[in-house]
């Protein structure tokens, strides 16, 4: 990960010393919670913090943290706040408890461009319409803030007393690689995540297909690698081309790699993942996903999974997407260097010096390759109390769901944290509708009414059985 050592860091002094204000609250019997108007606060607030502007680029995520900042204020809830550079904010704020390993409850802040030309209504809106809860974060991921929000205040508004310490914390930039919220909180603030075991993350949760639920949490992602590749050459007009030159070069190399197939293979966490799905799906995918160790040499079933989802035939092999190309400012003019962007994902597994190699290989010598980016793998054990709290709790809601370790093809800030040696998990407890999924840096991103708010009472009760010493409320 660079570091970003010369960046300016500025720290926001705590506004209370107290979580909850003994006047209010009676340390001798804890107040009762009243989850349908913490309910009707965590739809609000959503509301209110998809409308503020932290598009990314540039961010402007000190917005957001301010907006957190505001509600721990009148909570009378000890916080912090950091700028990694001007305007890129983080927040955290800490509920203290036992020697357990404590949990850490991460969302980011900054979310993607929205063109308002092909939504319905404006993206910064966050409109209540028709039970869904419009704009841009709806669904990633400013709903997984709002929830971890509620289940923070919930456990402090109760003084529910903890087993272990819980954090929130809200960060910037995931949407670039993290390099302005998570990563630099882990390099220039590491005393945050001591004594941190386990952390709870986007990357996970249900899905809903015609009312049939599935629930997946994810436990290890692919590992991104972004290249830059450059091609030199002659330089000219564009009356007289030449026999060779740098776009032709260019052209002629990513044509080879576009073609090239990586060798696709079952890793154990895919193998979990796909057979754990199988009984969700018709044949022949039913058969092929118990057991996708035994197709995948098969080019034409591979062929086939590509085009039935995309997604899951991602799991099976490293990928590359050729996503940008860079020449002349000048119709007319030969270009001496152009050169072109790839967004490539590694299985968990793989060595990337030989996967490099590979590549380097296909290019051709004429091709220089620089990484722009890469991160170190990691899978986090489902052999923990907090995996299977999260199963016990979504099952108790939809008894029907299927729920299994999810492998993601996309990345999170979660490999920062796994980097620590912390249990990292993604998990919302939403169910997303199957046709609002193409709204995560899509048109129209929404979020069910319904979602946010069996959303609180699921994540409360996770976080109650994991890490509370008597129950939020009695009965919910």
């Amino acid at each position: 990960m660079p570091r970003l050592t010369s960046l300016r860091q500025i720290f926001f002094a705590p506004v209370a010393a107290v979580l909850v204000a003994t006047a209010t609250f009676p340390t001798s019997v804890h107040a009762q919670l009243d989850l349908e108007s913490l309910q009707d606060e965590a739809v609000a607030w959503l509301q209110e913090y998809i409308g503020i502007n932290t598009i990314n680029p540039p961010g402007n995520e000190t917005a957001g943290a301010e907006f957190f900042a505001r509600i721990f204020e009148a909570e009378g809830i000890e916080y912090e706040m950091a700028e990694s550079a001007p305007g890129r904010g983080n927040i955290w704020a800490r509920l203290k408890g036992g020697d357990e390993p404590g949990i850490l409850l991460l969302h980011h802040i900054d979310v993607v461009p929205a063109d308002e030309r092909f939504w319905t209504t404006d993206p910064l809106s966050g409109e209540l319409r028709d039970g869904y809860v419009y704009g841009r974060g709806a669904l990633d991921t400013k709903t997984s803030g709002i929830l971890h929000l509620a289940t923070f205040l919930a456990l402090a508004r109760t003084e529910t007393p903890l087993n272990r310490d819980v954090v929130f914390m809200a960060t910037a930039d995931e949407e670039a690689g993290g390099f302005f919220g998570a990563g630099w909180l882990v390099e220039q603030k590491p005393e945050i995540f001591e004594n941190i075991g386990f952390l709870l993350n986007e990357g996970g949760g249900g899905s809903d297909v015609d009312g049939t639920v599935n629930f997946g949490l994810e436990v290890t992602q692919k590992v991104p690698y972004w290249l830059r590749l450059t091609a030199t050459g002659e330089p000219g007009h564009g009356s007289r081309p030449l026999v060779s030159y740098a776009s032709t070069e260019m052209i002629a190399a990513l044509e080879r790699f576009r073609l090239h197939q990586f060798e696709p293979r079952v890793i154990p966490a895919v193998h979990v993942h796909l057979s754990g799905i199988a009984d969700r799906h018709a044949e022949p995918w039913r058969s092929r996903f118990s057991d996708m160790a035994s197709h995948v040499s098969d080019s034409g079933v591979m062929r086939e999974l590509q085009i039935y989802d995309p997604g899951l035939h991602a799991l099976t092999r490293n990928t590359c997407s050729i996503t940008r190309f860079e020449g002349s400012n000048k119709i007319n003019v030969v270009s001496p260097e152009v050169a072109a962007e790839i967004d490539c994902r590694l299985l968990p597994d793989q060595d990337p010096d030989s996967w490099l190699a590979e590549v380097r290989s296909v290019l051709g010598s004429e091709i220089d390759v620089e990484v722009l980016m890469g991160f170190t793998p990691a899978v986090s054990s489902t052999d923990t109390d907090l995996f299977r709290t999260v199963r016990d709790v979504t099952l108790e809601e939809f008894p029907d769901a299927g729920f299994v370790p999810q492998v993601v093809g996309g990345f999170t800030d979660s490999h920062f944290f796994r980097d620590l040696d912390i249990t990292a998990y993604g998990y919302s407890a939403t169910a997303t509708p199957a046709e609002d999924a193409g709204g995560v840096h899509g048109n129209d991103e929404r979020v069910t009414e319904q979602n946010v708010r069996r959303g609180v009472a699921m994540t409360i009760k996770i976080l109650e059985r994991f890490a509370a010493t008597r129950p939020v409320m009695e009965d919910f």
